[in-house]
């Protein structure tokens, strides 16, 4: 294979088993104190920031609580230290957001070192009981060819699954008239290489350097491409892995059969489904043990996992080896310079591609996890914080009730402050541009628009095309600014330099995490409403 950034057996997901991690540093990022074993007060941990802040507004001095994700971090990627695990095994209670928002080594290090006897709450599942309002994770399906990704369906648990354990789904054979790849694209240019035909399919080595890993109940984005127009022929498997010591159980197999710039009827498959636009995921089905493929036609958002596949009628499920993939011949795409992406060929060779829906990594279920955007939900997060808090400190009920009272007074007074701040935005202004999919509950708990994502890559110099591309973009959206979340505006300079061209403004949006002008929820949802009718207001008139 040709230079590229290629990890082999790397998971997709990031999963690591838990003590045996590296201890890595993470610039820019400020190591939190750690839990002191002969200290007064319960322990308790936290995957991110966010979370321990509510902890501690919750608990007061009856507790000690440090998170495993680090200011400034991202929760999506972070990977733990050894010291996480350590702070893990002394903890008491540990909460996580979940809804696969962290990091898939985060959740790995709480589930494998919490001790029996601690508490452990999925905060956004549960809040659920508490009136928080959970929403769909929904991706516009607007791009004119296939987007093809990778899913687990169900949780395992009749196989012995748990949150912790893993999916691989591995490519063990290609046929066709050039080499495929199978690869992801970070959001500052790098890439992870899963299937490259070019250097065969090796058995002997469990087809290590071709295997996707997922958590169940997970899906992911990939980008595909193709050198050479024609009929290709992929054999997958999928083999649950439960536990990291344990043996791979087969849970299906099949060949995904792709017709690049030919006609699907040239693909040799009797009565096929030929599937052109839309969404759809080669999909591991964990209870019934095959592969699949799972189609959207016209929007994404999935079904619930409770009931997959089923629930909306535009979901469709197919046979894996009854279905063509159509890649049309406007998929060419030069390959750019750089060396990212030196395995697909020399910069300006044509290949055909499946582009990646979501730019970056992207493992996500069925439900957006960033629920705390709603300031209710965070108030069902503190009532949850309070009881689970509760049940294991019972002496300290009434300290609990009375803090979280107050508390919920403080989250009210800064829910009507952030709906007043956007009513103040004329209504054919208030649209939100972003650079990932963060603010979905912002928008539709406050009366905003989604108008698009818009995902920076100073990582790779840009043409002179893709600067045209994005200057266009942002003038088509007629919107007076973009938002960007402070820990990436200093690597966001592509994006800078065009909005300041075009007279957009680039304006701060805090995510999931805190820096040193924010260290706690409330001052967050603060600081984001005050942006949003700062960048968003028309200027006042001199």
């Amino acid at each position: 294979m040709s230079a590229g950034r290629r990890r082999p057996a790397r998971p997709v997901a990031g999963a690591v088993a838990a003590l045996a991690v590296p201890v890595l540093a993470l610039a820019g990022c400020t190591a939190p104190p750690a839990l002191d074993p002969g200290g007064e007060g319960l322990r308790v941990v936290t995957t991110t920031t966010l979370l321990a802040d509510l902890v501690r507004q919750v608990g007061g001095d009856r507790v000690q609580v440090v998170p495993i994700v680090p200011e400034g971090a991202d929760p999506h990627t972070y990977e733990p230290t050894l010291r996480d695990a350590r702070d893990v095994v002394y903890a008491d209670v540990a909460f996580s957001n979940y809804a696969l928002l962290e990091e898939h080594a985060v959740i790995t290090t709480l589930d494998a070192n919490l001790r029996d006897d601690a508490v452990q709450v999925s905060l956004a599942e549960e809040s659920v009981k508490y009136a928080a309002e959970i929403i769909p994770l929904v991706e516009d399906v607007g791009l004119d060819s296939l987007w093809l990704g990778l899913r687990v369906q169900g949780d395992g648990a009749e196989l012995g699954a748990t949150r912790a354990s893993q999916v691989l789904v591995q490519a063990t054979g290609a046929d066709g008239p050039g080499q495929v790849y199978a690869y992801l694209t970070g959001t500052f240019g790098d890439t992870d290489v899963y299937v490259d035909s070019s250097d065969g399919f090796d058995a002997a080595d469990g087809y290590r350097h071709d295997t996707f890993t997922l958590p169940v109940d997970a899906h992911t984005h990939l980008s595909w491409a193709f050198t050479a127009p024609g009929v290709y022929r992929l054999d997958l498997r999928a083999r649950l892995q439960t536990e990291p010591t344990a043996r791979p159980v087969d849970v299906g197999a099949g060949t995904l059969t792709v017709a690049v710039g030919v006609p699907p009827s040239a693909a040799g498959v009797d009565d096929p489904v030929v599937l052109d636009a839309g969404h759809a995921d080669v999909t591991a089905d964990l209870a019934t043990g095959t592969l699949l493929v799972r189609h959207e036609p016209e929007t994404s958002g999935a079904a619930p996992t409770s009931d997959p596949g089923h629930a909306h009628d535009h979901v469709h499920e197919h046979a894996l080896d009854d279905v063509v993939v159509v890649v049309p011949t406007t998929s060419l795409a030069e390959v750019p310079a750089g060396p990212a992406h030196r395995f697909l060929g020399r910069p300006g060779t044509l290949v055909h591609q499946l582009p990646q829906a979501v730019l970056g990594k992207h493992v996500h279920g069925e439900i957006d996890p960033h629920l705390w955007q709603d300031v209710g939900n965070a108030m069902a997060y503190a009532q949850l914080v309070r009881d689970t808090l509760t049940s294991a400190d019972p002496d300290g009920a009434r300290h609990y009730r009375d803090t979280t009272a107050a508390y919920l007074d403080e989250l009210a007074a800064a829910d009507a402050y952030v709906q007043a701040q956007v009513d103040a935005i004329p209504p054919d202004r208030r649209y939100l541009v972003t650079t990932h999919d963060a603010f979905g509950y912002l928008a539709h708990a406050y009366g905003l628009t989604v108008a698009g994502f818009v995902s920076p890559n100073p990582a790779v110099e840009p043409s002179l095309a893709d600067r045209r591309r994005l200057t266009q973009t942002l003038r088509s959206l007629q919107v007076p600014a973009v938002f960007l979340e402070p820990n990436l505006v200093a690597r966001s300079s592509t994006l800078t330099q065009v909005a300041d061209e075009v007279g957009v403004q680039v304006c701060a949006l805090y995510g999931d995490t805190f820096d040193e002008h924010v260290s706690t929820y409330v001052q967050m949802v603060r600081a984001n409403a005050d942006s949003l009718r700062r960048c968003l207001s028309p200027a006042p008139t001199p």
